[in-house]
């Protein structure tokens, strides 16, 4: 299954990206980098910058680096410590690693971002929905603390199904998945609104269903909230 953020580009980020007059850029999980050249092809075109957060990406750097040199950044190290060193951007995509504990501390340095700067940039999240809105998966399962990594297996997910699965049509079997969905501190989705209940700022959150879902965090904004709820009716996803 294609699990990449790439999908919503061209209907709904790059929309939202035009509407914000986003211009910095930084990307967590770039893996093949489809959504590395989309975002590329935006910042070539208005002067922005990027900078690709992926501990061990799957496209050709130097390549990139060669067409698309003065726009693109890439860090080979994990978000959580890369983020602490960025000083300037509008806006994050979140694709990298799907569990509680990740997310929700992404967030948390976005927010010690956002208080410094006085401006809370926007927050792209993929897999808010099923089968990663409700259930860890861990990429790199010793860098996350034991007191905040569920059992796991590399075992499949079924749809409708909490326990892991060994039938042949279970995806993600050679992922590090959580052996259960739901409950604390599990998921995704579940780190986004444990975030939302305990951040000091006023932001809203939009949501897309199809693709496996796309979180939106945005500074709350009547009018431009409206905007954007609009770009998601109008992108048919």
């Amino acid at each position: 299954m294609d699990y990449q953020m790439y999908r919503f580009f061209q209907s709904i980020i790059k929309p939202i990206f035009e509407l914000e007059n986003i211009k910095r850029i930084v990307e967590i999980g770039a893996d093949e980098g489809k959504n590395t050249l989309q975002i590329l092809e935006y910042c070539s075109q208005i002067e922005g910058a990027l900078t690709s957060i992926d501990p061990s990406p799957r496209f050709d750097k130097q390549a990139l680096k060669l067409i698309y040199g003065q726009y693109l950044e890439v860090i080979n190290d994990l978000s959580l410590i890369s983020l602490q060193h960025l000083k300037h951007y509008d806006c994050v995509l979140i694709d990298g690693d799907h569990n509680w504990y990740t997310v929700f501390n992404e967030l948390n340095e976005i927010e010690k971002y956002a208080l410094h700067s006085k401006k809370m940039p926007i927050v792209f999240l993929h897999d808010t929905e099923w089968p990663y809105g409700r259930r860890d998966m861990y990429y790199l399962p010793d860098t996350i603390p034991s007191e905040f990594r569920k059992e796991f297996a590399k075992k499949g997910i079924l749809q409708g199904q909490s326990p892991l699965s060994d039938q042949p049509e279970a995806i993600n079997s050679g992922i590090n998945n959580a052996l259960y969905e739901g409950g604390s501190q599990n998921g995704v989705l579940t780190a986004v609104e444990d975030f939302l209940q305990t951040t000091t700022l006023n932001l809203s959150l939009h949501k897309v269903a199809s693709h496996h879902g796309l979180g939106i965090l945005t500074p709350k904004d009547n009018i431009k909230d409206k905007k954007i709820d609009t770009i998601l009716k109008m992108s048919n996803l």
